[in-house]
Formats: C-alpha cells, sequence, structure tokens
C-alpha cells in the first residue's frame, strides 16, 4: 500500500567555477565555492511512493535496480528524510534520465535534486533551501540544480560539523545571460573513475591540489562579477580557466577524463574563436566539453562541432528552471 506519492522534475547543471574537491570531515562539503548554470533541455524524473507493504527501500535507475555502493547515496537520502520526519514506510524509488547517466553529464546533479524534492511528502512544506540542503549530502552538485538559471554553492566550512547546513542560491534568473550551451557528447558510455573518487585522489595526490583550493575561490568571484555584469566573453574566459585548471591539478594525480573526442572539441572552439566567432569550453568530470556561445553563434559553432572527429552528437541547451514537482502524466 502506497502512504504517500511524489514525482519530481529536475535538470542537470553544467559549473562555470567549477566544485573540486571536499572538506575533511563528513557531511559532503566542497572545498571551493562553484556557481553553474542549470540546463533546459536535459531532464531527470523521479517518483518516490512512501510504501508500508515494501519491507526495505527500494532503487531503480533507467529501468535497472541499484544494489550495493551504487544504492547507498540514494538510500542514504530517503533514510535521512524518513528519520526526520518520522515516517514508518520504505521508499519506492524510479528515476529516469533522458541523457547518458554518470558518463560527466552531472546525472548525480538532476537526480538527487529530483530525489530530494520528491521523497518529502507533500505537506511538510520544506523551503527549497533545505531540499538544496538535502540534495547536497549525497551530491554537492545537486544542490545547485534544485534551483533554475545561475546558482551559487559557497564552500563548506573549514571545520565541518555532520549536520551544519549549506544550501545553494540563485545569484541570477535563467534569463539574465542570453547564451546557449552545445554539449559535445563524446562518448555514450558510463565513466571509468567516479567524481567522488576523482576528487579523493585529487586532493590526496596532486601536487596542485593547494594552489587549486587557494586559486579557485578567485576565479570564481571575478566569474561572478562578469556573470552580474552580463559580460559574456568573460565570463566564458574564467569559465575556460576554471575548468582547465581543475583538470590540470587532477592530471597531476593521474585523474583523466579526457578521451581524443575532448582534444578534438576543445581545438575546435579554438578554431571558433580565432575565426571570430566567441566560444568558450568548459568540461566538467567526464569527456565530454560543454560550449558556450551567444545564441546568434549557435547554429555556426553547432554546425562546427557537430562535424568534429570524436564527437558523436552535440546537445544543445540554455539556462533553465531548478526543480519542481511534475503534474499528472509527466511521471518516469
Amino acid at each position: 500500500m502506497s502512504t504517500g506519492e511524489a514525482v519530481a522534475i529536475a535538470h542537470p547543471n553544467v559549473a562555470l567555477s567549477k566544485y573540486w574537491g571536499k572538506r575533511d570531515g563528513g557531511g559532503n562539503f566542497p572545498a571551493v565555492p562553484s556557481l553553474s548554470i542549470t540546463l533546459a533541455g536535459l531532464t531527470t524524473r523521479t517518483r518516490v511512493r512512501w510504501r508500508s507493504d515494501l519491507p526495505n527501500d527500494r532503487v531503480v535507475l533507467d529501468g535497472r535496480e541499484l544494489r550495493g555502493p551504487e544504492a547507498a547515496r540514494a538510500l542514504a537520502l530517503v533514510g535521512r528524510v524518513r528519520s526526520e520526519l518520522g515516517l514508518g514506510a520504505s521508499a519506492d524509488v524510479e528515476s529516469l534520465n533522458d541523457f547518458p547517466t554518470a558518463s560527466g553529464l552531472a546525472s548525480s546533479a538532476s537526480g538527487f535534486a529530483a530525489l530530494a524534492l520528491a521523497a518529502v511528502p507533500s505537506g511538510c512544506d520544506w523551503e527549497a533551501a533545505r531540499i538544496s540542503d538535502l540534495a547536497r549530502r549525497a551530491s554537492a552538485s545537486a544542490a545547485r540544480s534544485v534551483f533554475g538559471g545561475f546558482v551559487e554553492l559557497e564552500a563548506g566550512p573549514r571545520v565541518a560539523r555532520e549536520d551544519d547546513f549549506l544550501a545553494a542560491s540563485q545569484v541570477a534568473p535563467p534569463a539574465h545571460m542570453p547564451l546557449v550551451v552545445l554539449v559535445c557528447v563524446t562518448t555514450e558510455g558510463p565513466k571509468a573513475v567516479s567524481s567522488t573518487d576523482g576528487m579523493r585522489r585529487t586532493m590526496a595526490n596532486s601536487p596542485y591540489a593547494a594552489a587549486w583550493v587557494d586559486h579557485a575561490p578567485r576565479l570564481h568571484r571575478h566569474l561572478r562579477d562578469a556573470l552580474l555584469a552580463r559580460d559574456f566573453e568573460r565570463v566564458g574566459e574564467l569559465a575556460e580557466a576554471s575548468a582547465l585548471a581543475m583538470h590540470a591539478c587532477a592530471f597531476a594525480a593521474g585523474v583523466t577524463y579526457w578521451n581524443a573526442g575532448t582534444l578534438e572539441a576543445l581545438a575546435a572552439v579554438g578554431a571558433l574563436r580565432a575565426d571570430g566567432t566567441p566560444a568558450f569550453a568548459t568540461i566538467d568530470a567526464g569527456p565530454h566539453v560543454k560550449v558556450l556561445v551567444r545564441p546568434e553563434d549557435a547554429a555556426r559553432a553547432r554546425e562546427v562541432l557537430g562535424a568534429t572527429p570524436g564527437v558523436q552528437r552535440v546537445i544543445e541547451a540554455t539556462a533553465g528552471e531548478g526543480a519542481r514537482l511534475a503534474s499528472a502524466g509527466e511521471g518516469p
């Protein structure tokens, strides 16, 4: 018997100033601040049913039931909701992405944002910040996908406690600075190194880890200022600098996400700029290149990127809205 059901829709985000590295201790707090764009055009739909007839929590992603370590973060999230609200039921979770999962396209961001929103029963009246804090405990980038447009997540406290509160917040709405994000998909498969493991290895082994933690907040502040000033080219330059610095730090620890298509796409972005088209690349923890362009340049850039060796397809996205509860018929 179901004792409550909700379906939430959320979108991944692409970080302009990168989050990479966690604070020591528990609570899943980021070591540096980040600023992202929530993307319309890629979607996660998640249904949570609280059931008194289900002996244990169950998580199904893209039609496959997750078990063991794969399910751990989702089970921890629903377990936290059950404990805080005193629920006496198990969570039956079904989630579906319309884009590649676990490949570096921020499916964990949209997935845990949707799960956090759907897991809290209607009538509990949790504000967005509380949902964002809940999502962050599973995936720091998920805190940003709770909100739409341009979203900031501050670094966690230097001495963090498990129950310290940290939520993302919107810096500007989707229409603040018109731009298009062209997602160059270079593989349809999952990445070999998870973001969590990649961060851990980078912070433990990279000789540049301390420099990254020192430098990233400055990049973030400059990028935030450029965004608020609607300076597209400066935002693009700083976003590209943040991505390259993050990956350089990871490379030095032996953490490599790029493939041949990544390098070809980066070269294509450089060629577009040399030819007079303002285009800027950013890359998260995966091989896919996200290219920032003005709307009037999107068609030309998409043509060039779509013909680039190693780019399997190009997804066009714009700044979108935050997580929301679905209406009838929108469930997975």
